[in-house]
């Protein structure tokens, strides 16, 4: 049986890191690859939507990811996300990544142009082809990327020995169930909607990757502890903890990541810059509500951890 004791746990989506200029950070990222590795989550998830991978140019999602690899080090589960719109530039990140040592590479299905689940299928297995050494996760998030994984392209996608995973941001929680029955016990199922982590594990989902883990990662590794110790109402009152600061966080004029960057900057000292146009950095009126949510977090935490 497949080990996959690196995937299970709390895996931070990594965001992306900017100078003053708006430019990629190598110090930045590093800077951050360091946070992650001293508050003991499991892995991070590079280059994917919170890393803002639609806004940069393969060069500067090839930089990130050096960055992170030359800190993490055997230290972090590293997942790069290597989806590009257009199959070359696909593989030429997935090569790449497995030149670095990934643990896996992600890709989320081709956007925009609706694709028949045979041209879907033959993109994912392209792209798995340039990294032939290396784990290949699924990103099913069909709220976005407007294709959904069914399970006739599941099980065409199983017919690869490198499909390792799926991640799982879909929001109905049973989708987690299936994809978990399908694949069976050593085939990987990471749990997407950060607002439903604790019903994604109690149905089956061996970890969780997501986009506010980064600002308060003591949460979710809490919540994931109490339920591996059978605390199922425990672990319930931190899962609605986290919910209230997501939905207080979401209720910014400015972008939820461009949030989560001043958090970060508030409660760790942090600098990781903005986000990167046509995304909204804060507004003046934001930083009340910014300041509230990192109260929150620290209410939060002083509760539970």
């Amino acid at each position: 049986m497949k080990d996959i004791s690196k995937y299970q746990g709390i895996i931070p989506a990594f965001y992306a890191c900017y100078d003053d200029e708006g430019n990629i950070s190598v110090e930045r990222t590093k800077e951050l690859t360091r946070y992650f590795i001293k508050k003991g989550v499991k892995g991070v998830y590079v280059c994917g939507s919170s890393g803002e991978c639609i806004y940069q140019s393969k060069e500067e999602r090839k930089q990130t990811l050096e960055a992170v690899m030359s800190e993490a080090k055997g230290k972090l589960t590293v997942i790069a996300h290597v989806a590009c719109n257009n199959t070359a530039d696909s593989m030429e990140l997935a090569a790449h990544a497995e030149s670095l040592g990934v643990d896996a590479i992600a890709s989320i299905p081709p956007i925009y142009f609706k694709l028949p689940e045979h041209a879907i299928a033959q993109y994912w297995n392209d792209i798995s082809s340039a990294a032939p050494n290396t784990d290949f996760v699924i990103y099913n998030i069909p709220q976005l990327a407007g294709v959904a994984l069914t399970m006739p392209l599941f099980r065409e996608m199983r017919k690869n020995p490198r499909v390792a995973a799926v991640k799982n941001s879909s929001m109905p929680v049973q989708d987690i169930q299936m994809f978990k029955m399908e694949g069976g016990p050593d085939f990987v199922v990471f749990n997407g909607p950060d607002e439903q982590f604790i019903s994604g594990r109690a149905m089956g989902a061996d970890g969780g990757i997501g986009g506010t883990y980064a600002v308060m990662p003591e949460l979710l590794l809490k919540a994931d502890e109490l339920l591996k110790a059978g605390k199922v109402k425990e672990a319930a009152a931190v899962q609605y903890a986290i919910d209230a600061i997501i939905y207080a966080m979401c209720a910014c004029k400015g972008n939820l990541y461009a949030v989560m960057k001043e958090i970060l900057r508030i409660r760790e000292n942090l600098d990781i810059g903005g986000v990167r146009k046509p995304l909204p950095n804060l507004f003046p009126e934001d930083m009340e509500q910014v300041k509230k949510c990192a109260k929150m977090i620290d209410e939060a935490i002083a509760k539970f951890c």
